[in-house]
């Protein structure tokens, strides 16, 4: 009965829409009427610059953390292994949102920021593989696709636990197929570069 309610309140909890929220809220527009017309915090940084993007994208990790937090007070590393994949579930597939949803990114940075005393470090070298191709190419989703490759690479290395290895391996494959369309875009020449600059 635990895991059942870690996972489906990890999956609403993943279903909160921040990207939608900040846009909401501080605009009073809809996030996806602008730009790739996805909720996540690239797309909110872009339309309403980098002080929604930046509140965008630290909800969107708060998320993934507290999914984590929340399940390890309910059960076992299985119980955080399915919660952390529905919490990903949940951003990328909402049902308040008719399920069309984020690219996991963030909410997954946030679930290994608090899985375990060595998955911090797969989220730094994540973090880190991300600045660095979005430093030198400017394309975010490229650095995310960079980003997500790593964290299955990384955990093999650390030797994690089965559990975490299930975990990243599920989500990296998953962040990739949901940056299916970025990809096309990236090969055809026509992804947008972002651009580090404010909005009034």
């Amino acid at each position: 009965m635990n895991m059942l309610m870690a996972i489906i309140i990890s999956y609403l909890i993943g279903s909160i829409p921040f990207g939608y929220l900040v846009t909401r809220i501080w605009k009073g527009i809809d996030i996806r009427d602008l730009g790739s017309g996805n909720i996540g915090a690239t797309n909110v940084w872009r339309n309403l610059g980098p002080a929604a993007g930046l509140l965008a994208l630290a909800g969107d990790i708060g998320k993934g953390v507290l999914a984590v937090i929340l399940a390890k007070s309910l059960g076992n590393e299985t119980t955080v292994l399915l919660a952390s994949l529905a919490v990903l579930a949940g951003h990328s597939y909402p049902v308040f949102l008719n399920f069309k949803g984020g690219k996991m990114v963030a909410t997954g940075l946030g679930v290994l920021l608090a899985t375990n005393s060595t998955t911090p470090i797969v989220a730094l070298v994540a973090f880190l593989i991300w600045l660095l191709f979005v430093g030198v190419s400017r394309y975010v989703s490229l650095g995310s696709i960079a980003a997500a490759v790593s964290v299955s690479i990384t955990m093999l290395v650390l030797k994690e636990p089965w559990q975490v290895l299930v975990f990243g391996f599920t989500a990296s494959v998953l962040a990739i197929y949901k940056h299916s369309s970025n990809i096309k875009r990236l090969l055809n020449g026509t992804e947008n570069k972002i651009v580090f600059k404010n909005k009034k």
